[in-house]
């Protein structure tokens, strides 16, 4: 990790209160969508990244990713048992890219975020195993930002009940919760 060049992935960040409103707001609607199933939808997690001018800790423009869970799911199901409901895939060519560009304009990707659908703001095993991908520490310095979306109970709708920032921490070598700040 390069952590002067990129302290969010360590410190936490600051997110703007308009990007945490559009993440909510994908959040939601990912809620509402997903699969079609007999009497209605399932609804799948959202994912996107966040970025911000480098060298601070500020993160100010966000952007939707698909998320193929649902795609590779139907086309591989032993190879891909879990659905966009419980988990989010990236193309990790184009996120790859994507990094890269960020970081080369001066607009690095600082925090990778998903939604979790019915089960709190928690970075789990499953996305611990994504991130490090086989590794024994995260191929990209970022934060990560999972956001909590539940059932309204009026019908379908969602509300964003809990956000929380995880970050690597190299001496316990796990995922830990860091500072979100948001203005």
């Amino acid at each position: 990790m390069d952590l002067a060049k990129h302290p969010w992935a360590r410190e936490g960040v600051t997110v703007s209160q308009r990007v945490i409103d559009e993440i909510e707001a994908a959040s939601r609607e990912a809620y509402a969508g997903g699969l079609e199933i007999e009497g209605g939808h399932e609804g799948e997690e959202a994912c996107g990244v966040i970025a911000g001018a480098a060298g601070d800790l500020v993160a100010d423009t966000q952007e939707r990713l698909p998320n193929l869970a649902n795609k590779y799911h139907a086309m591989d199901p032993e190879g891909y048992p879990r659905t966009g409901r419980t988990y989010f895939l990236i193309d990790p060519l184009k996120f790859s890219k994507k990094v890269r560009a960020a970081e080369e304009s001066g607009q690095p990707i600082k925090v990778l975020w998903h939604s979790h659908l019915d089960c709190g703001a928690y970075f789990s095993e499953t996305d611990a195993q994504t991130i490090l991908a086989g590794g024994e520490a995260p191929s990209y310095d970022l934060a990560f930002l999972v956001v909590s979306v539940r059932g309204d109970g009026k019908g379908g709708g969602a509300v964003v009940d809990d956000k929380k920032l995880f970050v690597w921490s190299p001496d316990d070598k796990k995922f830990v919760e860091a500072p979100l700040y948001v203005r």
